[in-house]
């Protein structure tokens, strides 16, 4: 695809702060899944002084509790969960060194503003696409809450992962000036 930007997570600094709004990105590299009740278990951890089942630094997580795989898959369907779902834990996890996020739908202030102020980015996938986003996971294991079933914590590693930057490191939010572009 043209005017894709190839992007390796775990995240640099100066890498998520070179992303605009509306970049499509093909995402490779090392990233990990978490929905609710996961990013509840990982704030009750930073609260108690626990060490997280993953270092946050730098690093991407996927809202998504994926299908059963169907070989010869590693992962199943993968679709994104709505990411306001995760928007009360996402501030705390950013000051720790979270980079970035992918979801689907739009963030809260209080979360673009923890994002502005970390310098991290949330990707948008495409719902409705599942199956076709499994296929850029090469490997896929459990490395916590693993009795949460499909929304335990995984390591990915992904390849071309497409995603949109829907809010970028300076707040830029395409949920909001997309459809600014097309009001006449």
């Amino acid at each position: 695809m043209e005017n894709v930007k190839k992007v390796k997570a775990p995240l640099q600094a100066e890498e998520a702060a070179a992303l605009r709004a509306g970049d499509m990105v093909a995402l490779s590299g090392v990233i990990y899944t978490a929905r609710d009740a996961a990013h509840k278990r990982m704030l009750a951890a930073l609260e108690k002084g626990e060490a997280l089942p993953f270092d946050l630094e730098g690093n991407v997580i996927y809202y998504v509790g994926p299908c059963p795989a169907r070989p010869p898959r590693v992962f199943g369907s993968c679709g994104p969960t709505t990411s306001f779902r995760m928007d009360a834990y996402a501030p705390a996890l950013l000051d720790r060194g979270l980079r970035g996020m992918i979801g689907k739908g739009q963030r809260t202030g209080p979360v673009t503003e923890a994002m502005v102020r970390n310098g991290a980015v949330y990707f948008a996938a495409i719902g409705g696409a599942a199956a076709i986003l499994s296929r850029s996971v090469k490997q896929a294991s459990v490395v916590a809450y693993e009795d949460l079933g499909p929304e335990a914590v995984y390591r990915l590693e992904v390849e071309d992962f497409p995603c949109i930057v829907a809010v970028d490191a300076a707040g830029n939010d395409l949920y909001k000036t997309g459809p600014e572009r097309f009001r006449k």
